[in-house]
């Protein structure tokens, strides 16, 4: 079950290790805002939630891999953050899956730029900027006061 009746996210009971922390599964509205923003699924991609692995990644809330997002938080906490929610699946899903970010060109534009200024940084906040209002509409949240 991933969901309950009321469409709250269920956490599985299966470990990834302690590492990579625990599956958190969307709640399914949260799965279908984002598959209306996205225009496609996004049934694939694995949200661990209290990773170890990203906790590594000193200041950051979130790290992606390809189909995988790993969470410094809880998975409540990742949802209720729209922006980051955007930002995080952004680079999964317009990124990693399009092979335009790879591990090696990340740390290269890194080195370069420095964290904020990467270019796949920008894309994702920029992307999450303006796709906000339109996930919180399909939420059924209507535009902020």
């Amino acid at each position: 079950m991933t969901s309950d009746s009321k469409g709250q996210a269920v956490k599985t009971t299966e470990p990834h290790g302690e590492l990579f922390g625990r599956r958190y599964v969307l709640p399914a509205p949260v799965t279908a805002a984002l598959q209306q923003v996205f225009a496609e699924p996004v049934g694939g991609v694995i949200v661990i939630e209290h990773s170890r692995y990203a906790r590594l990644h000193r200041g950051m809330c979130a790290t992606t891999r390809p189909n995988r997002i790993l969470l410094a938080m809880s998975g409540a906490a990742f949802v209720a953050d729209h922006e980051l929610l955007l930002h995080e699946y952004f680079h999964v899903l317009r990124q990693w899956r399009t092979a335009r970010l790879t591990r090696w060109r990340y740390v290269v534009e890194s080195v370069r730029r420095g964290y904020w200024d990467n270019r796949y940084e920008l894309e994702a906040r920029e992307f999450a900027a303006g796709a906000t209002e339109q996930y919180r509409k399909y939420l059924g949240f209507g535009k902020r006061p």
